[in-house]
């Protein structure tokens, strides 16, 4: 999973891999799945949700999105 934090986005890569560094090791199957799901998304859709602050219509994407942006490991 850490392979596709990155990206063809500089900016993506520096919110995805420190993010993914600091969770995966501890991440429930929930959190891994919704990760595992954002990261499946088009690198122009996902900047719109990581960069410009969108918020994804699937509550699970939007409050990982949100994490991920606050720079917070909230497991759930």
């Amino acid at each position: 999973m850490l392979w596709h934090c990155r990206r063809g986005m500089k900016e993506l890569d520096v919110l995805l891999e420190p993010f993914a560094g600091r969770v995966l090791h501890s991440a429930g199957a929930l959190e891994r799945g919704a990760l595992a799901r954002l990261l499946e998304l088009p690198d122009p859709e996902l900047a719109r949700y990581l960069l410009a602050g969108e918020r994804p219509e699937d509550p699970e994407l939007a409050a990982l999105a949100a994490r991920i942006r606050g720079g917070r490991a909230v497991r759930t």
